[in-house]
C-alpha cells in the first residue's frame, strides 16, 4: 500500500500531474520533482525567505506549505521571471545595482519583490525596507536590493504612465 497522493500543481503555467507523499514540501517538489531547482533551500523553518515563491500571487515560504496544499493554485517561481539571456525588468535592476552579492538569497528577494510590486506599485522606499526585512541577505546587502526594488517601481510607473498617455 502507498501513501501517496496524486496531485496536479499549476507552476509558471503549466500543470504536472505528480504522485507525493502528503508530508513532502512544495519547495522539495518543486525542486526534485518538478525540476526547478532556482528556489533555494535555506533554513527549512520559514525564517530566511531563500524558497520564497508566489502562491496566488502571494509570496509564501515554500519550505513551510506542503506542496498538496498548492493544489488548485497557481505556482510562480524565480524560472518565471525571465531568463539569463532575457532577464525581466526586476532582475535586470537587480543586476544594474548589485542587489545580486553571492546570488543564494536572490530568487527569494525576487519573488519577494515580484509579488510586493504587484499588490504596491508604487512603494515608498521605507514600504520597501519593512517588505525586505522579512528575508534575510547573509552578505547583509539590503541597500542594493531596496535599490533594485526602487528603481523597478520607479520604472513601471513610467511605463504604465506612458501607456496611460498613449490610449488618450
Amino acid at each position: 500500500m502507498t501513501d501517496k497522493q496524486l496531485i496536479v500543481l499549476t507552476v509558471n503555467g503549466e500543470e504536472h500531474e505528480l504522485l507525493v507523499e502528503p508530508r513532502w514540501t512544495l519547495l522539495d517538489v518543486l525542486r526534485h520533482n518538478v525540476g526547478l531547482t532556482g528556489t533555494h533551500v535555506g533554513c527549512e523553518h520559514g525564517v530566511c525567505g531563500a524558497c520564497t515563491i508566489l502562491v496566488d500571487g502571494e509570496p509564501v515560504r515554500a519550505c513551510l506549505m506542503y506542496a498538496v496544499q498548492a493544489e488548485g493554485c497557481a505556482i510562480r517561481t524565480v524560472e518565471d521571471l525571465g531568463t539569463p539571456e532575457e532577464p525581466n525588468d526586476l532582475q535586470q535592476a537587480f543586476s544594474e545595482h548589485h542587489g545580486l552579492q553571492c546570488g543564494f538569497c536572490t530568487p527569494g528577494f525576487l519573488m519577494l519583490a515580484e509579488g510586493f510590486l504587484a499588490q504596491e506599485p508604487s512603494p515608498t522606499r521605507d514600504e520597501i525596507r519593512e517588505t525586505v526585512s522579512s528575508n534575510l541577505c547573509r552578505c547583509t546587502g539590503y541597500q542594493t536590493i531596496v535599490d533594485a526594488i526602487e528603481a523597478t517601481a520607479a520604472k513601471r510607473a513610467a511605463e504604465s504612465a506612458r501607456k496611460e498617455d498613449a490610449v488618450r
